[in-house]
């Protein structure tokens, strides 16, 4: 009986895969973390609902990153290259209001979810924008992955 156990934990532990999940087909995992003082002009416009900021820094994200203010105490933050696309020459989100148009193929998406907003009917599938965390610490908001 006690083979049995150590057998059962032994195929457990094997089965298991330290392989982080990819969220997006078409976009790789980035690992980054960035801080976005909230004092400097650059930024201010976080300070309000709704003003979405393009961060495109070296290192934040594939093509940087889409980040904006969604309630009094809430940030988000998108990745900047399309969801539906491997990243080219025309896969850099353009911002639009409170919306990112991808130039590619003119969807377009929501900065307040992430959702397209004009989903094709066509019965193929479309990823949404691939979200970051953040937090706020003061008058900083971290973007990270």
């Amino acid at each position: 009986m006690k083979r049995y156990c150590c057998l059962i934990c032994l195929v457990l532990l094997l089965a298991c895969s330290k392989d982080a999940t990819n969220r997006n087909p078409y976009l790789l995992e980035t690992n980054f973390r960035f801080e976005l003082n909230l004092n400097l002009p650059l930024y201010t416009n976080l300070n309000t609902i709704g003003n979405p900021v393009y961060v495109g820094n070296n290192g934040v994200g594939i093509r940087g990153a889409y980040v904006m203010k969604v309630s009094p105490d809430s940030y988000l933050a998108f990745e900047a290259s399309c969801p539906n696309h491997t990243p080219n020459e025309c896969s850099t989100m353009v911002a639009n209001g409170q919306n990112v148009v991808c130039p590619c193929d003119d969807l377009e998406y929501s900065l307040f979810n992430g959702f397209l907003t004009n989903t094709p009917d066509d019965g193929n599938r479309y990823y949404g924008l691939l979200n970051y965390r953040t937090s706020q610490s003061g008058s900083s908001v971290f973007i990270f992955n």
